[in-house]
């Protein structure tokens, strides 16, 4: 089978910011305690008037541009959301038909948190099975929608942002995806969820009226599931591997809390350098938080060709998973 890397990356976040001060006046909070719990600062919020495909379409475009190519050339396209911008048509439909995907098939990928990391790995094994040469794969969401500003406990955490990975196969075999562990666990669907809108709870005044279409979360439950499953993940795939923490140039973990990413490279033993945390300027975008982060590491210069990067990701289900890469350009 042909490896498969990433080959091209694109991100997008609106340019309005909502701040910690700002949160200050609408939520019984303090821009410190948000700062010590969570490590964030300040996140993008989209404006009225834009979708999660929208943000998606932006993504791909950089990312698509970056590469040289156009729509036209992908073989499949894949849009990892919890915020579609309705049940159907898929997001993955309005995606390909602004960008003029025309060869393209695809669908949506929903497994909130872990859904890039998700949706990397199905990319990659398109190409590795030979049937694909050029898989787009955008995580994009809109979580300003699905937030009840009234919830300090919520509010405080999220952004809205989009990002996108060209996956194709690669000439030497030394670079692109090297292994990956997936899982979920669903105990934990009551700790995390948005409890109506679907055939279970389908929408009515009164699930309106008692807010069950905002994320409702049990963040005790949810922080130490992620605290453990994220450094499991990681340490039973690199050891799988026989290598360890050491042996990692960058890890990118899904930025949901700076004490989460922390504890994970602590206990891996991965030094302050080689982790990248950018959740102060994004909040938990949640599918966006994977290519984000890889941007930025990028851009800084703290991931390159040739480096070994783990991505690492929990999240509502439980979903949770590894998956390790050799960066390939």
């Amino acid at each position: 089978m042909p490896k498969a890397k990433i080959s091209a990356l694109g991100c997008y976040v609106p340019p309005r910011l909502l701040t910690n001060f700002d949160l200050e006046k609408m939520v019984d909070t303090s821009n410190e305690w948000i700062l010590e719990r969570t490590g964030i600062v300040e996140r993008h919020i989209a404006a009225p008037d834009v979708a999660t495909s929208d943000m998606a379409v932006e993504a791909a475009r950089v990312a698509l541009a970056q590469r040289g190519i156009e729509a036209s050339d992908l073989d499949a396209l894949l849009v990892c959301t919890v915020t579609p911008d309705m049940y159907f048509p898929s997001t993955a439909c309005l995606v390909q038909h602004r960008l003029g995907a025309k060869k393209v098939w695809g669908f949506d990928l929903i497994a909130a948190c872990s859904s890039f990391l998700y949706g990397m790995g199905v990319g990659a094994h398109l190409v590795m099975a030979g049937t694909h040469k050029k898989v787009l794969v955008i995580g994009a969401d809109t979580m300003s929608r699905i937030i009840d500003y009234t919830d300090r406990s919520t509010c405080i955490l999220f952004g809205d942002g989009a990002g996108a990975m060209l996956i194709e196969p690669s000439e030497d075999d030394n670079n692109g995806l090297i292994d990956f562990l997936y899982e979920i666990d669903g105990s934990g669907g009551d700790a995390l969820k948005m409890p109506a809108g679907g055939s279970r709870m389908p929408p009515s005044h009164d699930t309106v009226e008692k807010k069950l279409h905002y994320v409702h979360q049990d963040g005790q439950a949810v922080f130490k599931y992620a605290v453990r499953k994220m450094y499991e993940a990681c340490r039973e795939l690199l050891a799988r591997n026989n290598m360890s923490g050491k042996d990692i140039g960058c890890l990118i973990c899904h930025q949901a809390n700076r004490r989460i990413i922390q504890a994970t490279a602590d206990r891996l033993g991965m030094p302050p350098e080689k982790v990248i945390i950018n959740i102060d300027r994004y909040g938990n975008t949640t599918s966006a938080t994977l290519p984000l982060a890889t941007r930025d590491a990028v851009t800084e210069g703290r991931l390159k060709k040739g480096d070994l990067v783990v991505y690492a990701a929990v999240g509502a289900g439980f979903t949770a998973g590894a998956s390790l890469w050799r960066w390939a350009y």
